[in-house]
C-alpha cells in the first residue's frame, strides 16, 4: 500500500468534518510509569479500522535506532495491529513510524488543513496497542462516528496497565 493512503485516510475524514478547518486534531497517548525490575520502553500501534476492517494507519513507535531494523523483529508483538495490517507494511514509514516513548504524556497531531482523500462517512475504531519486553500487552479502542463533530470531542478511554489516559480532542 502506498504511504499516502495508509496515513491521508484519517487526516481527510476529519478535515471535512464540522471540527474546525483551522484547529488541530490531536491524540494523547499516556504511557504509566511502571514499577518493575526490568522496565523497556512499550511499541506502540495507533490505526483506524471501519467496519468490514480496512485500516488506516496512524503511528508506530518502535526502536527504530536498532541496526539492521533489528527493532522491526518485535512489531509482530503487537498482536492485533500486526494481524490487521502491520505485517503488509515496509518500515521505516515515513511521517508515521518514530521512535519508542517513556513514561509520560505523549501527543500525535494531526493538521487539519491539508486536503486528503476522504474516508467514508460511518462507524470507525480508534485502535491504540501498546507491548513490552519483559511485560505486558494492552489494546485500547475508542468507537467514533465520522463525520466527527466538534461536539463528540473530546473522546477518551483509560488503559489498566502498560497504558493510561488515551484522548482524542480538537484543538484551536
Amino acid at each position: 500500500m502506498k504511504i499516502g493512503k495508509l496515513f491521508c485516510g484519517l487526516i481527510c475524514a476529519l478535515a471535512t468534518t464540522a471540527v474546525s478547518a483551522k484547529s488541530d486534531l490531536q491524540l494523547e497517548v499516556s504511557i504509566p510509569r511502571l514499577q518493575v525490575a526490568e522496565y523497556h520502553k512499550p511499541y506502540v500501534a495507533v490505526w483506524l479500522e471501519d467496519g468490514q476492517r480496512k485500516v488506516t494507519q496512524i503511528a508506530v513507535w518502535y526502536d527504530v535506532e536498532m541496526e539492521n531494523g533489528k527493532g522491526e523483529e518485535w512489531l509482530a508483538d503487537l498482536r492485533q495491529w500486526w494481524r490487521r495490517d502491520g505485517r503488509k507494511l515496509s518500515f521505516p514509514i515515513d511521517g508515521i513510524t518514530g521512535a519508542t516513548k517513556g513514561p509520560g504524556m505523549h501527543t500525535v497531531d494531526f493538521d487539519l488543513s491539508k486536503a486528503f482523500k476522504n474516508l467514508p462517512a460511518g462507524q470507525y475504531t480508534l485502535r491504540i496497542e501498546a507491548a513490552r519486553e519483559v511485560g505486558g500487552r494492552e489494546l485500547l479502542q475508542i468507537p467514533l462516528n465520522l463525520p466527527l463533530k466538534s461536539g463528540e470531542l473530546p473522546l477518551t478511554v483509560e488503559g489498566s496497565s502498560e497504558l493510561g489516559l488515551v484522548r482524542l480532542s480538537a484543538t484551536k
